[in-house]
């Protein structure tokens, strides 16, 4: 129903254990506390049977059963064997305790026990109101017989008995305040790590930090958390190394269409410019935004196929066409001649033409920056694929520099000149992976530097 109230309950997983031990320990007080009460009640009530037996036993030997008749022997301590004693023959009253009424209760309960025979117990409320223990004992002779009952007040017992019950009451209130406690305190101490190792992997995650916890020197359940934060922080740092890697290839790539774009506006503000010279700088701008534009769809798509489980996009892309259009927007500064060979013109690789086009990119520039006056750009089929080969005769890769080539941010000369941060190389080489292909240096190149890129056939 939705008008009840939903019972409260503790938001810390501390108060929530301490609830369950709490809640537990209650449980299990509570049913040792009924044992054991019921235990000492039974136990009390076999002590008033034991001392009215024994009271008993000791009126009997009183009764003199061996004649015709019954006949009470008077004894020296008759008055402590009168209290609470009835004594009868048949269902003939002989003797009753001198404060007890014929018709009282006591007596009639005494009458009841006698008339039933035998060795019998029960238990009545008196008059005043209190709980009074009888037991009959029958005492038999060889030509009569005769039934002693006695009675015992059980005030005293039962006292003893709500002693023990409130006690034992006490006592669980007590020990159940120190289980709460002590269970809070057990349960904080053991969730201490953990909050400090969610306190330190919510810091290494906001840094990037490269600490991990490990599983060294904690207990088991401690060493399996680590290990789940180790996974979750290497996730998290693959995707921070992912977005740096996006947005350093991204500003490498729109870095040429912007320039162009600012040389153009330069140009056509640095004198008043006709017509058609107007509309000829927009055509430039106009397709170097759409260059940008085609940079930026290419990376975001590489990077959203990048993701787990994600396939790769098909595409077809004649080879020959994309190679010129790179070629006639490479800016030689008018010392550098670029050139597209193609043995078959309508050669096809197996990929989209706007990351054909991200592929080679990187490897034209490179070889435009450092060729001194050539650079060629070479298409043929190669082991059921494409292979595009671009050589420069420029000074060629330093042979100490060669394990380095492909790596994100490194350079072989910082102060050579040119401009470059590092990311073309790699970026091409994670492109062409990402297709199937592969992107490489021969070292073999006799002059200069020649880079291969191998693409799957369309």
């Amino acid at each position: 129903m939705t008008g009840l109230v939903r019972r409260p309950t503790p938001r810390t997983l501390r108060g929530r254990l301490s609830l369950v031990a709490l809640t537990t320990a209650a449980l299990l007080m509570a049913v040792l506390t009924v044992v054991f009460n019921t235990a000492v009640n039974r136990h009390l009530r076999h002590q008033a049977d034991n001392e009215l037996g024994s009271r008993s036993a000791a009126v009997a030997t009183t009764v003199d059963t061996s004649g015709r008749g019954v006949r009470i022997v008077e004894t020296a301590n008759d008055r402590l064997l009168d209290a609470n004693v009835w004594i009868y023959t048949g269902t003939r009253l002989l003797e009753k305790p001198p404060t007890a009424t014929a018709d009282g209760t006591l007596t009639r309960a005494a009458a009841r026990l006698a008339a039933r025979g035998g060795e019998r117990c029960t238990t009545i409320e008196a008059e005043d109101p209190r709980r009074v223990r009888l037991c009959s004992r029958p005492v038999s002779g060889p030509h009569s017989a005769a039934t002693v009952v006695t009675a015992l007040d059980l005030a005293p017992y039962r006292n003893s008995a709500d002693t023990l019950l409130l006690g034992s009451l006490v006592l669980d209130a007590v020990m159940l305040a120190c289980t709460y406690a002590l269970t809070r305190l057990a349960v904080g101490r053991a969730l201490r790590p953990v909050r400090i190792m969610t306190d330190q992997a919510a810091q290494w995650s906001a840094v990037g930090s490269e600490e991990r916890f490990g599983t060294k020197g904690h207990p088991a359940e401690l060493a399996l958390l680590g290990t789940s934060l180790d996974a979750l922080l290497d996730r998290i740092g693959a995707v921070l190394r992912h977005e740096q890697q996006l947005t350093g290839e991204l500003s490498h790539e729109l870095r040429t269409p912007l320039a162009r774009i600012v040389a153009e506006l330069d140009w056509w503000r640095s004198r008043p410019r006709s017509a058609a010279e107007t509309r000829a700088t927009h055509d430039v701008i106009a397709e170097a935004a759409q260059s940008m534009r085609a940079i930026c769809d290419t990376l975001l798509d590489d990077a959203r196929e990048g993701a787990p489980g994600a396939a790769p996009a098909p595409g077809i892309a004649v080879v020959v066409p994309v190679l010129h259009r790179l070629v006639d927007d490479v800016d030689g500064r008018g010392r550098v001649t670029a050139a597209v060979e193609a043995a078959d013109p309508a050669l096809a690789a197996g990929v989209a033409p706007a990351l054909l086009a991200r592929i080679v990119s990187p490897l034209l520039a490179n070889a435009v920056r450092y060729a001194r006056s050539r650079v060629t750009v070479s298409v043929r089929p190669w082991s059921g694929g494409v292979r595009i080969d671009v050589t420069d005769d420029g000074p060629g890769v330093p042979a100490a520099f060669v394990d380095d080539l492909f790596q994100p941010g490194r350079r072989a000369d910082e102060d050579d000149g040119h401009d470059g941060a590092g990311l073309g190389l790699p970026l091409a080489r994670r492109l062409a992976r990402a297709v199937g292909g592969e992107v490489s240096h021969d070292p073999t190149h006799p002059a200069g530097a020649r880079f291969l890129a191998d693409l799957p056939a369309g």
